[in-house]
């Protein structure tokens, strides 16, 4: 007589992936909106009289509440008290009330408005914040830049609530299973939200031959209704995932402050934390420029208005080829059957070549840089699923590390020689755009799921807020700096196609080395402590 077992959602492949697909989609959202300006620098430039400190400012009060007013440390007791479901739900809402803000902020009905005179007239100073070289705001700052700013605060607390959101969400769903694997998956699908945004933004700013920056905005505004859908979505599988488990959502045990103390006193903790905020610093700030920066080491030559190169339908066609790169390579990592696996993989290179091709054609800075994530989605599931049965994530930081710094000193040094050669200088451009991607997708790979080995899971969701926090320290220092960098070493430069970039990248490759060293010695502590980072996730 044959026994039945009980099966929960969690133990289907298709219900677990099901759940991670809606994670990763809301997430993939959140990624066109937080860069959503950074293609149409020049633009905003143009129509709202913003220079590089007004737009580095904007771009960095993203994560200014995250990290002066503590909200991300109060999203993680949240997240442990309330569970995943109605914090995810919440982040969804915050990040849409947020977006809405920056939306108006950008559109021509806030010229002239009471709004615009307030700001204006307020915000010049902010005691404390001032004294400290902190503030989100400085006297002589546009006012639909201070108004932008406060919407991309509210938007960024629920950007970096949902962060953490989706990383308790998937440990919960993927423990002891392929768990390296999902965190890998999620974030290269994720990253293709930076391509997207790359892609798009400038078609909806430039749609119909006039300038129009609110369009673009309004773009990323609809895509996060999206995004709270998904997150609805969620709610239900992940309630009837409890249902079946008997696992409640909310904690017993009250959150207490002594819960902190054990994550800050863990030594392995801090080195994963300052590994995170020196990975991220060096890569979300520098895409708020990359396209400015490739638009001032590259000959670019407009193709003619009335050719296939300039239309609007060139732009749909060349993200279909970017979805066939994306989804050809990402699933030839889980084929069985040898030939179809490089059948899948050849199809994935040829689609990447002819993107590549395009980009060139369209002579856009902008479709340049959007190729970015597409060799991380090819290559992340490999290095998620080494980590899950071979181990050596710390290893991989290291390689990362040695890949960033060598990026932006090529970005540094080595593009501007190739300025006049059509084809040299995107032919470097594109290895090294690809390389960076590829660099970053060891973070989510091997960095995320070594967090469980380092703390209670009971304090999960606080020990991912507190390396959020310190993580956006760095997200709202670096665009602020970089900003500040390039007026300083561009004095009398009016035309932002005309900067230097070359101290910017410097500094972001210093983030590399300081990433390197502390990656050698986070190796050390693996091995001297035992803490298991160079460990498989599945134990065979």
């Amino acid at each position: 007589m044959s026994q039945v077992i009980q099966k929960t959602l969690r133990d289907s492949a298709a219900m677990r992936w099901t759940a991670l697909l809606l994670l990763a989609l809301a997430m993939f959202c959140s990624y066109i909106f937080m860069d959503i300006l950074s293609p149409i620098f020049k633009e905003v430039q143009d129509t709202r009289g913003w220079d590089g400190t007004a737009f580095g400012t904007m771009q960095g009060s993203e994560v200014f509440l995250n990290v002066f007013v503590f909200f991300l440390i109060f999203a993680g007791i949240i997240l442990d008290k309330m569970g995943v479901r109605f914090t995810a739900i919440l982040s969804g809402a915050v990040m849409l009330t947020g977006a809405v803000i920056k939306w108006y902020a950008m559109t021509d009905g806030f010229i002239g408005s009471s709004l615009d005179t307030w700001f204006t007239e307020n915000l010049n100073y902010i005691p404390v914040f001032d004294e400290l070289g902190v503030s989100p705001f400085y006297e002589g700052m546009p006012a639909s830049a201070k108004f932008a700013a406060c919407g991309f605060m509210i938007f960024g607390c629920g950007c970096e609530m949902a962060g953490i959101t989706v990383s308790r969400g998937i440990v919960k769903w993927f423990k002891g299973r392929e768990m390296a694997l999902a965190m890998g998956s999620e974030m290269a699908l994720a990253r293709l939200g930076v391509a997207t945004c790359m892609i798009f933004s400038p078609f909806f700013c430039k749609l119909g031959g006039d300038i129009c920056v609110s369009r673009s905005v309004a773009f990323g505004v609809v895509l996060l209704c999206i995004a709270l859908i998904m997150f609805i979505v969620y709610f239900f599988m992940d309630k009837k995932l409890d249902s079946q488990t008997g696992e409640s959502e909310e904690k017993d045990d009250p959150f207490k402050i002594s819960d902190l103390g054990q994550i800050l006193t863990s030594s392995g903790f801090w080195l994963v934390a300052l590994l995170c905020v020196l990975y991220y610093s060096a890569i979300f700030p520098f895409q708020k420029y990359a396209v400015n920066m490739l638009q001032c080491n590259l000959t670019l030559t407009p193709p003619a208005e009335d050719s296939f190169w300039a239309s609007d339908s060139v732009t749909i066609v060349q993200y279909i080829i970017m979805l066939v790169v994306a989804a050809a390579g990402f699933a030839s990592n889980f084929q069985k059957v040898k030939s179809r696996q490089y059948g899948l993989l050849g199809v994935s290179v040829l689609a990447l070549i002819t993107y590549c091709y395009m980009g060139y054609m369209r002579q856009s800075a902008e479709t340049i840089f959007a190729v970015f994530p597409l060799l991380a989605v090819l290559i992340t599931p490999i290095l998620g699923s080494y980590v899950d049965h071979k181990g050596k994530a710390a290893s991989m930081l290291v390689l990362g590390s040695l890949l960033l710094i060598a990026c932006h000193l090529t970005f540094a040094f080595v593009l501007p020689l190739f300025k006049g050669s059509a084809v040299g200088g995107i032919i470097i451009a594109y290895a090294t755009i690809l390389v960076l991607g590829s660099s970053f997708s060891l973070v989510p790979a091997s960095l995320w799921p070594s967090v469980p080995k380092l703390v209670d899971a009971k304090v999960i969701g606080s020990a991912y807020a507190l390396i959020f926090w310190i993580q956006n320290i760095g997200l709202w220092l670096f665009p602020l700096l970089i900003g500040k960098v390039l007026d300083a070493t561009n004095p009398g430069v009016e035309n932002p196609t005309e900067f230097d970039y070359t101290w910017p990248l410097v500094m972001l490759a210093g983030l590399g080395v300081a990433a390197l060293l502390l990656g050698l010695v986070l190796k050390v502590v693996d091995k001297k402590k035992g803490i298991g980072l160079e460990e498989p996730n599945i134990k065979e």
